[in-house]
């Protein structure tokens, strides 16, 4: 057992589970943090996608009583439909739209510059939004059960931005939520429940393609970088939460801005391949 790749692997899962619901791109810094680890290959793509199911895991356990009463209730409670329609209406957009465009996206978007126009672009959106809602904007929106297809279809609409890379699916979510008319809390609660089909299905999609890359030696590999970041993504989520009740995105918007100026600076001096 190679405990270098292990430990690699379970820092990897820490930022993955740290950032995967931040609206910062857990895609951005999962990328740096490979090249600072020089571990590259298809193997570790694979690897980068999969143990985001781990980060979702932490979703589905802090709501599992929520979402174990949806399932439940389909038969017979209005809510509990309305609540799923609303999820998958809102999931479908980004779903297909990845489905149609992956290898225009992954041949085409993944340079530099457009990672960082990404993170600056995000932040300087963030910025935008949160002055609307000093400027006393109106948040109707203060439950995800208040919410209507409608609403849930735009949302969608708005993540496939998040197919940018560097643009954040959360970000995107969340600040997409709040210009819509959605509460912090409604926001992110959206953002976290929209994950849950789009990211299994994202890991599953690619498990299916590229299934041939993997071995039973790479169990142990997937497996720390899967439970660390379930434990780094649950403890994050909860913070989040808390965060989210007295203060704005205002923080994450600098720190997107100041990203996207490291990915320029480290792109033109040669020091981290991004297009990778």
């Amino acid at each position: 057992m190679d405990w270098i790749l292990l430990l690699k692997a379970a820092v990897m899962g820490v930022v993955e589970g740290l950032t995967e619901f931040l609206p910062v791109s857990s895609t951005g810094h999962l990328i740096l943090t490979a090249s600072l680890l020089g571990w590259e290959g298809e193997k570790v793509k694979l690897f980068e996608v999969v143990i985001q199911t781990g980060a979702i895991m932490a979703i589905v356990s802090l709501y599992a009583q929520r979402l174990w009463q949806t399932v439940v209730g389909l038969p017979t409670q209005p809510q509990a439909r309305r609540f799923t329609a609303n999820v998958l209406i809102g999931f479908f957009p980004a779903a297909l739209a990845g489905f149609l465009f992956i290898d225009v996206i992954k041949g085409v978007l993944f340079s530099p510059m457009v990672v960082a126009f990404g993170f600056i672009s995000g932040g300087l959106v963030i910025l935008w939004v949160e002055r609307l809602q000093r400027l006393g904007a109106s948040s109707p929106i203060a439950d995800v059960d208040a919410v209507s297809w409608r609403d849930a279809l735009k949302v969608g609409l708005i993540q496939c931005t998040a197919l940018v890379p560097g643009v954040s699916r959360s970000g995107a979510t969340i600040i997409g939520a709040m210009w819509l008319g959605f509460n912090r809390k409604a926001a992110t609660e959206f953002s976290f429940f929209l994950a849950i089909p789009m990211l299994f299905g994202a890991a599953a999609y690619d498990l299916y393609k590229n299934h041939g890359l993997l071995s039973m030696d790479d169990v142990p590999l997937f497996a720390v970088g899967l439970v660390v970041s379930y434990l780094s993504a649950w403890v994050c989520v909860k913070w989040l939460l808390r965060f989210v009740a007295d203060h704005s995105f205002v923080v994450f918007a600098w720190y997107r801005i100041a990203f996207g100026l490291l990915i320029v600076l480290t792109a033109q001096a040669g020091w981290i391949d991004w297009a990778s």
